[in-house]
């Protein structure tokens, strides 16, 4: 046999280890040189568009927007209290249990400092997303007091900033959870970890690549805190000087007038 049972952890887990962050790393490199070929700098340019259009409006896009915001809080603090929750979990089963999952079936090393290590950096992987994931919160919940700071004249860009940063921490947080997927199936031994790791690093390379071209927005025609479109200002005056001639016309005192004069 090429790998002793004993040292096949040796191998196979640093080789899982180096797909999941060597992808990671390739993928940040093109999120900050090529950000129009990732999903994810194709929707930070969507979330930039989107937030400028929000502050463009009156209280109705405020309130459509903060429903937006609120919505990707409940999942970040969802998803944070699921981590946390597993963290409890594994410490408790850990500490409540003298042979945690040992069984002959596994092939790998099976000693107690393996196990120790394999608990310590899954429940350490889970502590990271929760983190993550409550920053994430944290910056949704800026970007909703700065959207609802109505008449005020903050930059576009401290909205941008605040939602951008909480998606990409929510996007790391997502990660992390691949990343302690992959370290919960190492308990059951180092095959099933390599293979979780490749699995997930090819599902991500067809996911995570954009094909789909950067669209320039405008908000030309949009009806703004300045001033109402084009088409609809003129409609709206012709409709009302329409109204005061008849109006005009109606008024009481122009029938009125010829029998006074007869009278």
């Amino acid at each position: 046999m090429l790998l002793e049972k004993g040292s096949i952890d040796m191998v196979l887990v640093p080789s899982g280890l180096v797909l999941m962050f060597g992808y990671h790393l390739i993928l940040l490199y093109r999120v900050l040189r090529f950000p129009h070929t990732t999903v994810i700098g194709f929707e930070n340019h969507n979330k930039k568009a989107w937030v400028e259009r929000m502050l463009r409006g009156g209280a109705s896009e405020a309130s459509l927007a903060l429903s937006v915001v609120a919505a990707n809080i409940s999942t970040s603090t969802t998803l944070a209290s699921l981590s946390l929750a597993l963290c409890s979990f594994i410490g408790a089963w850990v500490g409540n249990s003298s042979k945690v999952l040992l069984p002959e079936m596994i092939y790998g090393d099976r000693s107690l400092s393996t196990n120790s290590v394999k608990y310590i950096a899954l429940v350490g992987c889970f502590l990271l997303a929760f983190t993550s994931l409550v920053q994430a919160a944290r910056y949704y919940v800026h970007a909703s007091f700065l959207i609802t700071t109505m008449d005020s004249d903050i930059p576009v860009g401290y909205v941008q900033k605040a939602v951008i940063r909480g998606g990409n921490f929510f996007t790391v947080g997502l990660r992390l959870q691949y990343l302690a997927a992959t370290l919960l199936l190492w308990v059951f031994g180092p095959i099933p970890m390599l293979a979780s790791s490749l699995v997930i690093v090819i599902t991500l390379g067809i996911f995570d690549n954009n094909t789909t071209p950067l669209h320039h927005f405008r908000y030309d025609h949009f009806s703004g805190k300045e001033g109402k479109a084009p088409a609809t200002a003129v409609n709206q005056a012709t409709h009302a000087s329409s109204s005061n001639v008849d109006n005009i016309l109606n008024h009481p005192l122009i029938y009125a007038a010829p029998s006074t004069m007869s009278s």
